[in-house]
């Protein structure tokens, strides 16, 4: 646990009212605040609860929610946890002498160990508040400028998600959270003010919730729409006057042990109203287990509705659920994206598609309700729910007795492999019939020892009989909860057909997600210095997906997969083949003989990730879109310097190559290639074929070659590039591929090839000096907006005069 010396040295607690100390709560997630505090300077104080502390910045005009906007955040010495809800004046004379108010507070998830952030200088996190939502990053700024001394300078960025939007935060929320009150109402001491307008309706009666009839698979059909089966408690909001209750399935009023859902329901437009919907753990935690969890600790929740029943003394409930829906989002219209309310998503596509991808994402399965249907209480055929089948490979490692006579057992123990070792993965008591039990019966007589075979084992109370763990059960089971144990779990058969090591080791239910997809071993080391491991690379390419897929999406790409890490296996990829999940795509495209080709593509931030789960740093990208493949709307020199060449050379090479196809009409921009040369990237107008490019680039780089043979050559081998530069003019050919912007290279130092204007470039020393950090303070706006040039027989033409005199 941190100490606070730094922050009791600065206050003289006789004076001030800010807390001295406080007393670390083992919650479900960590929480922070924003505090608005009105000093020498107004700024807004940014608290993450850490190991026992507040880690704190000064954040000076506020956060933003336009992922452009990279607000200065000075860091100060760590604050009590008590200080976390502050809110009141602080004397003059005091340090930090003003009046603080509390403008925000909520929960904060970290994508990553954050003593390694702090050491790193770039912490990913997400916030769940009542104003401050969605992914952010806080990344140390290098270098000091004049009037820092001793201070460490941090920039504080929206993350591009759906939590963007275009408000002024910090000029629309002038009032306490809290209380209510404005700055001026604070320091004056004034009591504390409703926080919504009163409600003078009487809120409606419960009603019991309609329910889903079950099924083995989601209904087709245009007359259905399909929303993800979500992992919560069914619960009912009754707003009326007193303020909202929440209501459970089975009428029980439990408003108190979800009241930090309040705030936003009490904030709602409407008199009156009821509202059907699922209360879920908040700020990353997704299991059915983790909602007690968090009732016991007083949050995080998540609200998601999903149903309207009525509104203002109108009943909804005949109406058709398209209508519901529609008022629903109407009464939703104003509330906080990605916050502590949302809406259901109504998911596009058919019922088997999509139960398909939500089973790989890891869900729980669908639910499916036919658009025209009427709210009908208990169970009805108008809503189909479809449970994902989950199944795994366990060893039964021993058997719990029955006190019922006649049976062989009540449950079996089970393990898996876990990193060498077998885990406990707890019991499974249903699927067996007679014949079953008395043949597993007789199976574990050989088997069974005095001690059990692995260590770890909960106490179990009743009786228990231990095996060597040799048999081999199939169990259907709904997920396995974060203390790792089964739940819903049933025997299917034995299978006699696996051995020991093929046992469940990392279940797809158990890996944390990104954008979605699952990510397995998420704390395998990438790059050993810095320290990068895989789940850091999934985070930084989920980060990075706005910026990368603007160049990147729709193109067939190449992939370089490190499956073992940067000091293991390497090796390039270009069709998907078996084992990647469904986020990423594959279409058939004709290669340069017309021969059609299975290509992978770009489409989305999870396809970015799926590519990550399999091993993926480098994203290598064709200079064609999907759309016509036959038409590039990008050319690309790589000019690869030899070993030991100045990297000044390389720049001064590519603004005379920038320079020389200007003066063909052809704009372009340099990226450096994370490793030792520089990209100059020419945008085009896709009128010019495949063959037209590759042409112009072979004659371009052939002519200036044999101009400047001591500076160039445009052939490939080591001999020739001795002292020189080559000119890579074949990543223009038909199927070729090249390092897409802002991609990690499988390179000591994780370094990132990053596009820069012509006027940076000039000052850069070396190809390699973008860092994960470094990348993700940049966007496109670095390089400007450059129109595409025409590439035509003119060109061509051109080339031999322009550069006889070069």
């Amino acid at each position: 646990m941190r100490d606070l010396q730094d922050y009791v040295a600065k206050r003289n607690f006789a004076q001030t009212p800010e807390p001295r100390s406080g007393a670390a709560v083992a919650g479900v997630a960590p929480r922070f605040s924003f505090q608005k505090h009105d000093a020498t300077r107004l700024h807004w104080d940014l608290r993450l609860e850490h190991d026992g502390v507040l880690l704190s910045w000064a954040v000076t005009r506020g956060p933003s929610l336009n992922p452009k906007d990279k607000r200065l955040a000075v860091r100060t010495e760590d604050h009590p946890l008590d200080y976390l809800q502050f809110e009141g004046t602080i004397p003059k004379g005091n340090y930090g002498a003003g009046t603080v108010m509390l403008w925000d507070v909520g929960w904060w998830q970290p994508f990553h160990d954050v003593d390694d952030g702090l050491a790193t200088g770039h912490i990913h996190f997400a916030l769940l508040g009542q104003r401050s939502t969605g992914k952010w990053s806080l990344i140390r700024m290098q270098g000091r400028r004049a009037g820092d001394a001793g201070r460490e300078n941090w920039l504080l960025i929206k993350e591009q998600d759906e939590a963007v939007r275009p408000l002024d935060m910090t000029g629309q929320y002038d009032r306490s959270v809290a209380t209510g009150r404005d700055l001026p109402q604070i320091a004056a001491g004034a009591p504390p003010r409703p926080l919504a307008p009163e409600r003078t309706a009487k809120p409606p009666k419960f009603t019991p919730p309609q329910l889903a009839d079950l099924q083995t698979a989601p209904p087709d059909g245009d007359m259905w729409w399909h929303e993800v089966k979500l992992d919560g408690y069914r619960a009912q909001v009754l707003l009326g006057k007193g303020g909202a209750r929440i209501v459970t399935r089975n009428g029980l009023d439990w408003t108190d042990r979800f009241a930090p859902l309040l705030p936003a329901l009490n904030a709602l437009p409407a008199d009156s109203a009821a509202i059907d919907g699922e209360i879920v753990a908040g700020a990353g935690l997704e299991r059915f287990g983790d909602v007690p969890r968090a009732i016991e600790q007083g949050g995080p929740f998540v609200f998601y509705g999903f149903d309207l029943l009525s509104r203002d003394g109108a009943d909804l409930s005949a109406r058709p659920l398209t209508e519901r829906r529609a008022a629903l989002e109407n009464l939703f219209a104003d509330v906080v994206p990605r916050g502590v309310l949302r809406l259901s998503p109504v998911l596009q596509g058919t019922g088997a598609a999509l139960f398909a991808q939500v089973g790989e994402a890891g869900g729980e399965g669908l639910v499916s309700k036919l658009r025209d249907a009427p709210y009908r209480s208990g169970r009805s055929a108008s809503w189909v729910k479809s449970k994902v089948d989950r199944r795994g490979a366990f060893v039964i490692v021993g058997f719990q007795h029955s006190p019922s006579r006649g049976k062989a057992f009540a449950s079996l123990l089970l393990a898996a492999h876990q990193d060498g070792e077998l885990v406990y993965r707890g019991k499974v008591g249903t699927g067996f019939d007679a014949a079953t039990e008395a043949d597993l019966a007789a199976r574990f007589t050989p088997l069974t020892r005095t001690t059990p075979p692995l260590s770890g084992v909960p106490d179990l109370r009743a009786k228990v009989t231990w095996l060597d763990p040799r048999l081999i059960a199939e169990i259907r089971h709904a997920e396995i909860t974060r203390d790792g144990h089964l739940r819903h779990a049933s025997f299917i058969a034995l299978r006699e057909d696996k051995t020991m090591p093929e046992t469940v080791t990392d279940d797809p239910v158990t890996r944390p997600r990104v954008a979605t997809v699952g990510i397995s071993n998420p704390d395998r080391l990438v790059y050993p210095k810095p320290k990068v491991t895989k789940r850091m690379v999934a985070d930084y390419y989920e980060a990075m997906a706005d910026r990368i897929l603007e160049g990147a999406r729709n193109r067939p790409l190449s992939l370089l997969r490190l499956p073992d890490g940067l000091e293991g296996q390497q090796f390039f990829q270009k069709h998907r083949g078996k084992g990647f999940p469904e986020a990423m795509k594959e279409t058939r495209l004709p290669d340069s003989k017309g021969v059609l080709q299975e290509k992978m593509y770009l489409s989305s931030p999870a396809s970015l990730i799926a590519a990550v789960q399999m091993g993926t740093v480098e994203f290598h990208i064709e200079g064609v879109r999907t759309d016509r493949p036959q038409t590039p709307d990008r050319l690309v020199f790589d000019l690869d310097p030899d070993e030991g060449m100045g990297f000044p050379l390389v720049r001064d090479a590519a603004a005379l190559i920038r320079d020389l196809l200007s003066e063909v009409g052809l704009p372009s921009w340099p990226m450096v290639s994370g490793g030792k040369g520089v990209h100059v990237v020419v945008p085009l107008r896709r009128s010019a074929s495949t063959q037209t490019v590759a042409l112009f680039s072979r004659v371009f780089a052939t002519l200036l070659a044999e101009r400047r043979p001591k500076n160039f050559t445009a052939k490939m081998s080591k001999a020739d590039r001795r002292g020189r530069i080559f000119i890579d003019w074949l990543r223009n050919d038909a199927g070729s591929t090249a390092v897409a912007p802002f991609s990690l290279r499988a390179r000591a130092g994780a370094p990132v090839a990053v596009p820069v204007s012509w006027d940076e470039l000039r000052l850069l020393r070396r190809a390699n000096g973008f860092s994960l950090k470094d990348a993700m303070a940049r966007d496109w706006l670095s390089i400007g907006k450059i129109k595409p040039g025409n590439l035509s027989a003119k060109s061509l033409g051109a080339l031999d005069g322009l550069l006889a005199d070069v």
